[in-house]
């Protein structure tokens, strides 16, 4: 009896390490096909930066693409966290912020694969996710792709994951979005989401960015890159519109930033730098290669003229995935008046950027505070 409990304990044991090996050697790993799916893996808990403006309908009937259901999601864009951006990671197991064990062995598979659309068409998607979560059980890669621009119909989209690390993977996906991209907020559709095994797809390699290659354009600008997320000094003193509408140099939107100078944490200074991902200090390996770039331009005008920031930089975050150098000019006084500034490149290792843009100001130059506006700022 006693050997037959002990026979039945280790079939016990060994039942899931069985069950996860399967999933390695089957040519699909479904995300989400159906709401009630028994083949549904990871779940969609990890709710970031605007997370109130966020709301989920995992058992949508509207036109799913297959089956009964699919997934939508309404995007108010309204910033009720203060981040600009707001985005959802599927996890295993929920909340799991790389806290906990857990994840799958994905070996073998080379893509993921999506469908999406928009309720009216021109919804867009800043990035879409695998992998990338930190902490004490990390992912074992980090893969992205986007911006992506939605039609009102469904369309396949491919993260290639061919030559990536997928033994470990807890962020089976993700989406981001920024309320510039979507100033009106936004509704989208996600269906049959799933890795899958296809011998034909090649690993890329991270290739030199074309030229121009824009920080901003305009507010809702598809090729927009970065995100204004990293706030530093006496952040609290800030405001960002990122769809201002007073008197742009080009387009239709500006940039207006708000720095009252009230020394809300203390540290008489303040500034704000454009990342990728959004809060990326060093801690995510998501840099562009802009060597190809021998000059970052733009237009900027003071409210009232006089202003004075300290220094606009390039790069210069550090940590383990460290930009590969930095450039700065400063201090400016701004005109009332647009007025075009570059900082020169050349010379400079720019094969690794994710400190896109930056700014800094302090009260000892602006006592009263300062309202900016910023325009056109891209690498050429």
């Amino acid at each position: 009896m006693k050997k037959l409990l002990f026979v039945l304990a280790v079939l016990i044991a060994i039942a899931p390490i069985s069950a996860f090996a399967q999933a390695n050697d089957a040519t699909e790993f479904v995300v989400y096909s159906d709401r009630l799916s028994r083949d549904n893996h990871y779940v969609p808990s990890g709710w970031m930066g605007d997370y109130g403006d966020i709301k989920m309908n995992d058992q949508s009937t509207t036109n799913p693409h297959s089956g009964t259901t699919c997934i939508e999601f309404t995007y108010s864009g309204k910033r009720s966290q203060g981040q600009g951006w707001a985005g959802v990671y599927w996890q295993n197991p929920a909340n799991n912020w790389g806290n906990k064990q857990g994840g799958f062995n994905l070996e073998g598979m080379t893509k993921l694969t999506f469908w999406a659309r928009g309720d009216k068409g021109g919804e867009a998607i800043q990035k879409v996710m695998v992998g990338g979560i930190k902490g004490v059980y990390p992912d074992s890669l980090a893969a992205e792709m986007g911006p992506i621009e939605l039609s009102d119909t469904w369309k396949q989209y491919t993260v290639n994951l061919a030559g990536n690390d997928l033994s470990y993977v807890n962020g089976g996906f993700g989406w981001a979005t920024t309320s510039d991209l979507n100033p009106e907020g936004c509704t989208f559709y996600i269906d049959d989401i799933k890795f899958e095994a296809d011998p034909a797809m090649q690993a890329e390699s991270r290739k030199a960015e074309g030229m121009p290659f824009y920080v901003y354009a305009d507010g809702s600008a598809i090729n927009n890159h970065f995100i204004p997320s990293g706030w530093m000094g006496d952040y609290g003193d800030l405001k960002y519109d990122g769809n201002a509408k007073e008197d742009p140099y080009l387009g239709d939107t500006c940039i207006k930033i708000i720095y009252s100078g009230q020394a809300t944490q203390g540290a008489r200074w303040a500034g704000m730098y454009w990342q990728n991902p959004a809060n990326n200090w060093g801690n995510v390996d998501a840099g562009y290669d802009l060597s190809k770039a021998g000059k970052l331009t733009f237009w900027a005008r003071g409210e009232k003229g006089g202003e004075r920031i300290e220094e606009f930089k390039i790069g210069g975050i550090m940590g383990e995935y460290s930009d590969s150098d930095s450039a700065v000019i400063g201090p400016v006084i701004l005109n009332k008046e647009w007025a075009q500034y570059n900082i020169d490149l050349n010379g400079r290792d720019m094969s690794y950027v994710i400190g896109g843009f930056c700014w800094a100001a302090n009260i000892d130059n602006n006592p009263s505070g300062a309202v900016f506006y910023l325009d056109e700022i891209k690498f050429e």
